[in-house]
């Protein structure tokens, strides 16, 4: 699916532009802007008509279609509430308005004249970032599998006038960071929505070498079950014993800046398809178990975003990916199984597989001596218990690595909420019959899954995002393309600084 191309410019003579759909910002204190009063002239006198006779009230979410004149053929206009109420949430209100009003019409191209929002400098570039961001992903259609996908927009292109509120190259790099943010997480949806039978761990591995023949600067390696039972990944490896498909380690590496310079590491589990294995899951939305993989999808679609923003830094993209199901060679509750770093886990439970995937990927992750790393999983259900859809759950072994990420998903509105990592959690990890079990005795799943990990992470900057609630909707089913917003704000914040 062609993503929508985005430009800046600077269009002082208004009513002298051409555009299939001239879209005007209006509030409701009903005071009509320069721009305006150009189109205001297109349109016969259509806009302060519409106005006077209550047609028109400029509230949030309001929308009005004029018909134009000349080589302006519509006029669309769009209520932005009380003007001294307009922050990042009516921004963002604005964006879903423009794009469900474009999407009812026939128009290839627009222009936005954004003067009369009158922003603040900060607030322009996030303006643009975010509208761009939401108009991609608002567009985005799944059609793999489908012989009559839903339609999407028909808009190709928006030019936004910034007039003489911004440099248009400004401008311009705020559009194209929204716009590859935006792709970055319909990449992550792609390949999350797709089902398990097609999207497996040797499908995962084919992507990541697709998308390193893409890129000079983007090196993939894919270890095998083999090499994964020689380097000792039998925790790995025990997830994926009870299935036909084999078990990848997916490593994509990119160097973005000189070699010296530690890299950010993300850690993606890749749970094609949770069955939950002998610890068999009830039958009722198990179809949505080929989510599990959303931490995956989400380093492949940041890691690519920042491929292409050429952000200078060196990032490493590190996948888990297996299938969690029961056979006769299944791993079975009661087992005990050596990690990566020589530690056992007794599996008290095969449902909690994405810990041991992880831990392993974590250890191997060791050798790259990250200057962070980062885990994303769809790890617990407890998360979702605890804090819905709307915010990823954070725990962390460093109080300023949590304190980035936080602002990063506040900056990019893919928001995160830190739970704590205390050491008193630790004892419900406590086994009779190995070094640890893989879940704790009772209460706090969340925060025991991530002490679990805490134990192959020591002595490195570590996060842990659960998006058991924020990666995927059940209804309407699909998958969201969270945390990678989140991701790629923490990863620009650390080029700029």
């Amino acid at each position: 699916m062609a993503a929508i191309k985005f430009s800046a410019k600077q269009i002082s003579e208004i009513d002298k532009s051409s555009t299939q759909c001239a879209v005007l910002p209006l509030f409701s204190d009903r005071k009509l802007s320069k721009q305006a009063r150009a189109l205001d002239k297109i349109t016969a006198k259509g806009i302060q008509r519409a106005l006077d006779l209550g047609d028109f009230s400029g509230k949030s979410g309001q929308t009005l279609l004029l018909t134009g004149s000349g080589k302006i053929k519509r006029v669309l206009l769009l209520g932005c509430g009380d003007p001294d109420k307009f922050e990042r949430k009516g921004m963002r209100a604005f964006a879903s308005t423009l794009y469900e009003a474009c999407k009812k019409l026939s128009a290839t191209e627009a222009t936005l004249h954004m003067q009369g929002l009158k922003l603040k400098a900060a607030d322009q570039t996030w303006f643009l970032s975010y509208l761009a961001r939401h108009l991609v992903c608002a567009n985005y259609r799944y059609t793999e599998t489908l012989s009559k996908p839903r339609p999407a927009s028909k808009l190709a292109r928006l030019v936004v006038n910034v007039g003489d509120t911004q440099p248009v190259a400004a401008a311009n790099r705020a559009l194209k960071e929204g716009s590859l943010t935006g792709q970055g997480m319909n990449e992550a949806r792609e390949l999350a929505n797709l089902p398990g039978n097609i999207c497996t761990p040797t499908y995962l591995a084919s992507q990541a070498r697709s998308l390193g023949r893409k890129h000079k600067k983007l090196s993939v390696s894919v270890l095998d079950e083999k090499k994964m039972s020689e380097l000792g990944m039998h925790s790995l490896l025990s997830v994926a014993a009870g299935s036909k498909q084999p078990a990848r380690l997916i490593i994509m590496n990119y160097r973005g800046t000189k070699a010296s310079a530690r890299p950010y590491v993300l850690v993606g589990k890749g749970i094609t398809f949770d069955s939950g294995g002998i610890s068999l899951k009830p039958g009722a939305k198990m179809d949505e178990m080929k989510f599990d993989m959303g931490g995956a999808a989400s380093v492949f679609g940041a890691l690519s975003a920042a491929v292409e923003m050429n952000l200078p830094l060196n990032i490493i993209g590190v996948v888990a990916a297996a299938e969690n199901m029961p056979s006769g060679t299944a791993t079975k509750p009661g087992d005990v199984i050596q990690s990566m770093s020589g530690k056992t886990i007794e599996v008290l439970n095969t449902d909690a597989e994405g810990r041991l995937v992880l831990c392993d990927a974590l250890t191997y992750s060791r050798r790259f001596k990250p200057a962070a790393i980062i885990d994303i999983a769809t790890l617990t259900g407890a998360c979702i218990v605890a804090l819905g859809s709307h915010a990823s759950g954070l725990l962390a072994n460093d109080d300023d690595l949590a304190r980035e990420l936080l602002d990063a998903g506040q900056e990019s509105h893919d928001r995160a909420w830190q739970l704590p990592l205390w050491d008193d959690y630790q004892k419900q990890l406590n086994s009779n019959f190995a070094d640890m079990a893989n879940i704790g005795s009772a209460g706090a799943g969340t925060i025991t899954a991530a002490c679990f990990l805490a134990r192959f992470t020591e002595d490195m900057r570590w996060a842990h995002l659960d998006i058991a609630g924020s990666a995927w909707n059940s209804a309407p089913k699909g998958a969201t393309g969270r945390p990678v917003a989140l991701l790629l704000r923490y990863l620009q914040d650390r080029a700029e600084g």
